[in-house]
């Protein structure tokens, strides 16, 4: 029998396996299937779909985050055409009056052809976001791109962009890396982390050093009135937060951020007691990292899957 530990470490392998990826996109039996699976934890395909799953969190009490999935863009045209898709997106958001960050991978916007092609292209997206009021969200990558992502942080916030930056509390390289983003104002998504990681570089999934080194970083940001988005579906971790941080919760720049699909319930209970709230929508067709790493932060999301590809 196989451990839960290793299958997820083989999903989180599965993820950041390119070839792999395309094979299975590339053939539409095997493509349909994934989607299958892939719809649990998404909008939809189409920027249409995306928002009327926001206006849904929005009726239910929460801000939202949208992202348009995609990552590890390698060509300079394609990197333009998914800048093209964010910037639609924003003119939506813009039209339908949400209170929606808008979130994304450097690399899906041009880091990995050239970090001056990102940086150009958040500008322009940073521009058509600013009559809403609201951030873009920097997500996580794999920690080979870190010092990529937080390079690119700098130069974006120093320039007074309207932008924010995910971290992740297993890497152990994190709070030194929290020293650096906390001289910007820009929010900080703090998140456990997805990606498969060596234990030199991260604490272990569900390890006593993940969740202490989550408290501690989170205390960092709470107690310095930085604003910051608790990003975790982990009940017993959200609960210790309340427990050590009481009022600082709602009278500071604070909310819980959850993904579609996941942890609904408790992120409406956490409505109903006075924190600030948002759920985190996922569309597009580029899923396929992101719904991998989502099974594999719980392997018991492997039989749901399963029963989702058997259509029921």
């Amino acid at each position: 029998m196989i451990a839960p530990e290793a299958a997820a470490d083989a999903l989180r392998a599965w993820a950041l396996d390119e070839q792999l990826k395309q094979r299975v996109m590339a053939d539409p039996a095997l493509a349909a299937l994934a989607a299958r699976v892939a719809r649990r934890y998404t909008a939809g395909d189409t920027v249409p779909d995306a928002i009327a799953a926001a206006q849904a969190a929005v009726r239910r009490g929460h801000a939202v985050s949208i992202e348009y999935a995609g990552e590890s863009v390698r060509d300079a045209d394609l990197a333009r055409a998914e800048t093209a898709v964010f910037l639609d997106l924003i003119a939506t958001v813009r039209a339908a009056g949400l209170p929606s960050t808008v979130s994304f991978d450097l690399s899906h916007v041009g880091s990995v052809v050239a970090p001056a092609l990102a940086a150009a292209h958040v500008r322009e997206m940073a521009a058509a976001l600013a009559p809403v009021g609201t951030e873009l969200m920097i997500s996580a990558e794999g920690s080979g791109r870190t010092d990529l992502v937080l390079d690119l942080y700098d130069e974006l916030a120093g320039e007074g962009l309207r932008v924010g930056v995910t971290l992740q509390a297993r890497l152990h390289r994190t709070p030194a890396d929290l020293d650096r983003v906390l001289r910007h104002p820009g929010t900080v998504r703090l998140v456990k982390g997805a990606f498969l990681e060596p234990d030199g570089v991260a604490h272990r999934r569900g390890s006593a050093e993940l969740t202490t080194a989550y408290l501690g970083l989170a205390r960092r940001l709470v107690q310095a009135g930085h604003p910051v988005s608790v990003a975790t579906h982990d009940e017993t971790l959200v609960r210790a937060l309340v427990a050590e941080h009481g009022t600082a919760l709602t009278s500071g720049p604070v909310e819980f951020e959850m993904l579609l699909g996941l942890g609904p319930d408790l992120l409406d209970a956490l409505h109903r007691e006075g924190f600030r709230t948002r759920e985190y929508v996922v569309f597009g067709g580029e899923w396929w990292l992101y719904v991998l790493n989502r099974i594999a932060e719980d392997p018991a999301r492997v039989f749901t899957a399963l029963t989702d590809l058997a259509g029921r």
